[in-house]
């Protein structure tokens, strides 16, 4: 199994910036991909950017993201980081970091970490 840690949100005023991380332990071999899935209160959770862990690092992202936020990872591969930039309000929800296997089942899902764009 694996465990994934978010941090990184908070409060910010539109145009703002924030940075999340999640970390992942435990079963950590079995990761193939690792994504960011939104979920504003009332809404569905959704996709909004997922990067390869094994694979060169290829990154995709939805239309309501790009050009604002970037997802990297660092050289260990166990910690996947969502740069948001230029916030909207309707950015504002909690953030979950997922992992997914090389097959596309999920391996595992953080507990969320909230952002509220407001001013």
């Amino acid at each position: 199994q694996v465990q994934l840690v978010e941090s990184g949100g908070g409060l910010v005023q539109p145009g703002g910036s924030l940075r999340l991380s999640c970390a992942a332990s435990g079963s950590t071999f079995s990761i193939y991909r690792m994504g960011w899935y939104p979920q504003a209160p009332g809404k569905q959770r959704e996709w909004v950017a997922s990067i390869s862990i094994n694979s060169g690092s290829s990154t995709n992202y939805a239309d309501s993201v790009k050009g604002r936020f970037t997802i990297s990872r660092d050289n260990t591969k166990t910690t996947v980081y969502l740069q948001m930039n230029s916030l909207k309000p309707e950015d504002t929800a909690v953030y979950y970091c997922n992992s997914a296997n090389s097959y596309g089942v999920n391996v595992g899902w953080g507990q969320g970490t909230q952002v509220t764009v407001s001013s």
